[in-house]
This record gives structure tokens, C-alpha cells and sequence, in this order.
């Protein structure tokens, strides 16, 4: 009878350990799934970084085409000035002349 305890004893005891060993091979496997969806999060993160700078570089690229369009549009607004005060001199010497004529 007291084999029979032991036997049964002992069938229990490796049992347990063998349900012990599966959770921690489980556990462990566990981690390493968390620690592979952490590093796709990451990689996923890294690539939205870099698509971020990009839309930031062709930002800046906008912004110095319409530098360029600004200095442009001044450009002609100077020259349009120009034209302006020509404009009014011959005026002037329009009038001017038209008093000597009288």
C-alpha cells in the first residue's frame, strides 16, 4: 500500500512539473510575442517618421517656390512703378507743353 502512495505520489509530482515547464515555455513565448509587436510598432513608427520628413521637406520646397513667386510679383510691381512715374512724366510734359502752346 505504500508503494502504491509513493507510485501515485510521484505520478502527481511529475505531473505538475511537466505543467510547470509548459507555462513557462508558455511565459516565454508570451514575451517573445510582446517583444516581436513592439518591434513591428517600432518599425511601423520609424517608417511614418521618415514618410513625416519627407511631407516636411516638400513643405519647405512649397514655401520657397512662392518666395520665389513673392519676388517675382515685386519684381513687376516695381517695374509697373516705373512705368507709372514715366507714364506721369510724359504727362507732365504733355501739360507742360500745352501751356507753352496757349
Amino acid at each position: 500500500m505504500a508503494y502504491r502512495f509513493l507510485e501515485t505520489f510521484l505520478k502527481r509530482l511529475v505531473g505538475r512539473t511537466e505543467i510547470e515547464d509548459a507555462l513557462q515555455r508558455l511565459d516565454k513565448l508570451t514575451q517573445e510575442e510582446a517583444r516581436m509587436a513592439t518591434a513591428e510598432g517600432l518599425k511601423a513608427t520609424h517608417g511614418i517618421d521618415n514618410k513625416v520628413e519627407d511631407v516636411g521637406d516638400k513643405v519647405k520646397g512649397v514655401d520657397n517656390k512662392i518666395q520665389g513667386v513673392d519676388k517675382t510679383i515685386q519684381s513687376v510691381d516695381n517695374k509697373i512703378h516705373g512705368v507709372h512715374v514715366r507714364v506721369k512724366d510724359v504727362g507732365d510734359q504733355i501739360a507742360g507743353a500745352q501751356i507753352t502752346f496757349i
